[in-house]
C-alpha cells in the first residue's frame, strides 16, 4: 500500500505544514503587545490594541501568528447574541508561565544580546546545545519564558 493509499484509508494522517498560530495569555494586553511589537518588531494584524480589547494578533515571520489574549477575556462561550452576529470564537483561557520560542539566526545572537541589554531585559539563561546551536531565554512582562533559538535545537529546523 502506498502512503497516499494509506492516507486515503485513514491509516496515516494527512500532512501538517507547520504551526500557524501560538497563543499567550496576559494580564495587561497593551503592555504585552508593546513588549512583542517593540522588542521583536512584530507587526499588528488588524488594528492597534486598546485597554478593553480581548486579543492582539502579531505577524511572526512570513507564516506565523502570535496571539496575545487578555486573561479571562475568552474564557466564556460567546452569548447567543454574539453567535447570531457572527461570533465564531470558541472559549479558551490559560494561566501560568508558558513558553514560546522564536527562531533566530546564529549570526544574530550578538545583536540580540545587545538589544536585550539596551532594553534592560535580563537574559535568564543561555544554553549552548552543541556547536553553532544556541538558545537565549528571557521573560516577558507576564513571566512567560521567551526563547530565542537558533536552527538545530531539535535537529529538525
Amino acid at each position: 500500500m502506498t502512503s497516499g493509499e494509506a492516507r486515503a484509508a485513514g491509516r496515516t494522517p494527512p500532512p501538517v505544514a507547520g504551526v500557524y498560530e501560538t497563543a499567550l495569555y496576559v494580564a495587561d494586553l497593551p503592555r504585552a503587545y508593546a513588549f512583542y511589537r517593540d522588542l521583536f518588531g512584530f507587526e499588528a494584524i488588524g488594528s492597534e490594541v486598546g485597554t478593553g480589547d480581548r486579543l492582539a494578533a502579531l505577524r511572526v515571520g512570513d507564516r506565523q501568528v502570535l496571539l496575545l489574549f487578555r486573561y479571562g477575556a475568552s474564557a466564556v462561550p460567546p452569548t447567543a447574541a454574539g453567535r447570531a452576529t457572527g461570533g465564531r470564537v470558541l472559549h479558551h483561557d490559560a494561566r501560568g508561565q508558558m513558553h514560546v520560542a522564536f527562531a533566530v539566526a546564529y549570526e544574530d545572537l550578538g545583536a540580540w544580546e545587545r538589544r536585550l541589554q539596551a532594553r534592560g531585559i535580563a537574559i535568564e539563561r543561555a544554553i549552548d546545545w552543541r556547536p553553532g546551536v544556541r538558545s537565549l531565554y528571557v521573560r516577558d512582562p507576564d513571566g512567560h519564558l521567551v526563547e530565542l533559538a537558533t536552527p538545530g535545537v531539535w535537529g529538525v529546523v
